[in-house]
């Protein structure tokens, strides 16, 4: 079965938050690392707390496995079912141990890929979504391109060292971000230990044991390579990935970088643009209120030592009609006193005049004067 991908949406917006990394400043506090290379980041905004030759290319071992996943589940349904053929080649290094003539399920061998880091199933998929490795490959550096890597190159789904295959630490925290934005992979990664395909498998990954609030997502070692490790931890409502390649301590490395962060920082959210964000009295309209919401998204991270307030400023009631999509007032992130970002906040519905309540004199005048007085409201931050 041959699958060709297509770039989705969310992956593109994915793309647009992650292509404006910044480092944030107070980095310099951060606990050192084994790692030859590393970085740390929040997941929704892509704001970098911590690098350490991020754009460095590595060997990446079986954290090459995330992409695998992530193609795989964007071209197949979880479902299917997978015949692994008679001729199928052993794969050397870590497998899940299918054998020739079995009947696997995609979702029993993105288990053994990722939980138990089979090389075999990597490749069971790669032949199953592409007909060769070297198909897969190309349709791996296909994907990785479309959300964003730009250091990355791929000729094996399962990161056994090879030729030109290599990715860098920020390509790996931005294939991290996008594979635990899905659902399914998500859950994957987050398993201590299932049975798949009558196997018992565990969970390489000894964060999710070790680390407060640990949820992914994958470890690798070759003897080129060294210890590869990307993780992802959720705590007070922020989700950091961090990446080391060739770091000896890397469990110590993410936990301590983890504290670190979590404990200096904070995730300053407004609500998404297509949510409903407040709503408004409406006079002389068809209905009482009309919802109003932010005209883009936001999401940052600001040090903990900051003062940071997230105000609204909109009128007290507006006058029928209201049409959807028009500015109904300003939505400001403020930072030590100082406006770090103003996003519009429009309508987010049409509400038409009521002829039957016509408006007086003395509001007609104060509508044409917008005489109304604004108010600020404080709702998070």
């Amino acid at each position: 079965m041959n699958k060709s991908v297509k770039t989705p949406a969310v992956l593109l917006t994915l793309l647009s938050l992650l292509a404006a990394c910044i480092t944030t400043a107070g980095a310099q506090n951060a606990p050192g690392t084994s790692a030859e290379s590393c970085i740390l980041a929040e997941a929704e905004s892509g704001a970098v707390l911590y690098e350490k030759n991020a754009d460095s290319r590595m060997l990446i071992a079986s954290t090459t496995k995330m992409l695998t996943a992530l193609v795989v589940l964007e071209l197949c349904d979880p479902r299917e079912r997978v015949m692994i053929a008679e001729d199928f080649a052993a794969v050397e290094g870590s497998s899940m141990y299918i054998k020739p003539g079995e009947i696997l399920t995609v979702s029993d061998l993105l288990y053994g890929m990722m939980l138990a880091s089979g090389n075999d199933a990597a490749a069971a998929l790669a032949l199953y979504v592409s007909g060769s490795v070297e198909a897969f490959s190309a349709v791996m550096n296909e994907y990785a391109q479309s959300i964003g890597c730009r250091d990355s190159n791929f000729v094996n789904p399962h990161g056994l060292d090879a030729d030109n295959h290599y990715s860098t630490a920020r390509d790996l925290m931005i294939i991290a971000c996008a594979a635990m934005r899905n659902d399914t992979l998500r859950e994957i990664v987050s398993t201590k230990h299932t049975t798949a395909a009558g196997r018992s498998l565990r969970n390489h990954n000894k964060l999710l044991w070790n680390c407060p609030g640990a949820v992914g997502i994958k470890t690798g070692f070759t003897e080129s390579a060294g210890r590869s490790l990307v993780s992802c931890a959720e705590r007070e409502d922020m989700r950091l990935v961090c990446v080391t390649l060739n770091a000896p301590d890397d469990w110590n490395d993410h936990t301590s970088l983890y504290d670190w962060a979590f404990s200096s920082y904070r995730i300053v959210r407004v609500t998404k643009s297509g949510d409903a964000f407040f709503r408004l009295p409406v006079i002389s309209g068809e209905k009482e209120e009309v919802m109003t919401r932010a005209f883009e998204e936001y999401t940052a991270v600001f040090p903990k030592s900051d003062d940071v307030d997230v105000i609204m400023e909109a009128p007290n009631f507006v006058y029928a009609p209201a049409e959807e999509g028009k500015q109904a007032g300003v939505i400001k992130v403020i930072k030590n006193g100082r406006t770090e970002k103003t996003i519009k906040l429009v309508y987010g519905e049409s509400v038409a005049l009521d002829k039957s309540v016509p408006l007086t004199s003395w509001e007609k005048l104060r509508q044409f004067l917008n005489l109304d007085k604004r108010t600020v409201m404080t709702y998070g931050g």
